[in-house]
């Protein structure tokens, strides 16, 4: 397996690199260093950990016009010896070429992506935050950097991973859900199940009018009948409908979340019925309207759960979730949280420790 190279100005600037804000947000702080790699004729070349700075890409690169690319999003927790591990990397790195064989792009060697994974938050360790709900959001992806105003897919590609410093994306409060009913973000046969910018960018037009609203997320439905619940732009559903916990099945527009698998597995381990399926978002609003729907929420990396207070259909009409604070949910993420940051039991394989390096 290759082996990263150190840059020691890499080092230097990361030794330098300190954060005093109590409110780190989401993507504010970048760290100082970046993992780099190229894929040329047909393989990949060295793995670097260089300074963090611009990019230098011909404007004729193919990412800039034809959006070949792909990310993944993760998370580095420290725990309370002061070790720091990574959680279910392995499920990103293997996501990651399920994107990358959608996009005509080469996959990268599982333990070459975790190497890179585990180098960047080793050298980057005094910049995972200590406080219960933050951690190092590490963001790898890949574009096309083959020039040419051909369609055509690039034979040239460059790995990235940076690392940034990320305070507790959920604030406590639940979360008002716009029911989009015109616009689809993708449909069968495309790229919905692959973490592409393609998928993202569809989204914002509705964001902005979920924004205008008064909403917060935005529900996307079904293409063929918009009738069924996918998931939100960034973010997988569930609903609890008669004590029983429900979230739609997988489809090739949907994302193979891995905070959705993770929330699976810990509520079967509390004995919680989980049932994937078709789910109608007309059953979830009437099950609403007659207390059946007792609490919805969204989940994804960055949040980890947000419970939902309520949804808006496009007729103005508001429906109201009967718990707002989602009890079931609530113990859901107090339990995720806590596997993540080391404070209770995970299962065997979902934490990564990540070495420990001098710097």
């Amino acid at each position: 397996m290759k082996k990263v190279e150190i840059h020691p100005d890499a080092v230097e600037r990361i030794k330098k690199f300190t954060v005093t804000d109590n409110q780190l947000g989401f993507g504010k702080y970048v760290c100082p260093a970046m993992i780099v790699c190229a894929y040329d004729k047909g393989e990949w070349q060295k793995i670097e950990l260089i300074p963090y700075g611009p990019l230098a890409i011909d404007p004729c690169a193919k990412v800039l016009h034809y959006g070949q690319e792909i990310f993944e999003g993760m998370k580095v927790f420290r725990h309370p010896d002061d070790s720091i591990h990574m959680f279910r990397p392995e499920m990103n790195a293997r996501r990651f070429n399920v994107s990358a064989k959608r996009m005509a792009m080469p996959a990268i060697p599982e333990e070459l992506f975790l190497e890179a994974c585990d180098v960047i938050s080793a050298y980057c360790k005094n910049a995972v935050p200590k406080r219960l709900g933050e951690s190092l959001y590490l963001r790898p992806f890949m574009i096309a950097t083959e020039v040419g105003m051909g369609i055509k897919p690039a034979k040239q590609f460059l790995f990235v991973i940076v690392a940034s410093p990320s305070g507790s994306y959920f604030s406590g409060d639940s979360v008002k859900v716009y029911i989009e009913r015109e616009d689809i973000r993708c449909a069968p046969g495309g790229v919905g199940f692959a973490k592409t910018g393609a998928n993202y960018a569809a989204s914002l037009n509705s964001y902005e009018k979920t924004l205008k609203l008064g909403c917060d997320q935005t529900m996307w439905l079904d293409a063929h009948e918009h009738k069924y619940i996918e998931e939100m732009s960034g973010m997988n559903f569930f609903a609890v409908m008669d004590g029983v916990l429900h979230t739609p099945k997988l489809t090739d527009t949907i994302l193979d979340g891995v905070t959705r698998r993770s929330i699976m597995d810990i509520a079967r381990g509390e004995n919680i019925e989980v049932v994937e399926s078709k789910l109608s978002i007309d059953d979830i609003l009437k099950a609403s309207e007659e207390g059946r729907c007792t609490e919805a929420f969204v989940c994804g990396t960055a949040a980890v759960i947000a419970p939902i207070a309520s949804f808006l259909d496009k007729d103005g009409k508001t429906y109201r979730v009967k718990d707002p604070q989602g009890k079931i949910g609530m113990s859901l993420r107090e339990k995720l949280v806590g596997m993540q940051a080391g404070r209770e039991d995970a299962p065997k394989g979902w934490l990564h420790k990540v070495r420990n390096v001098d710097i």
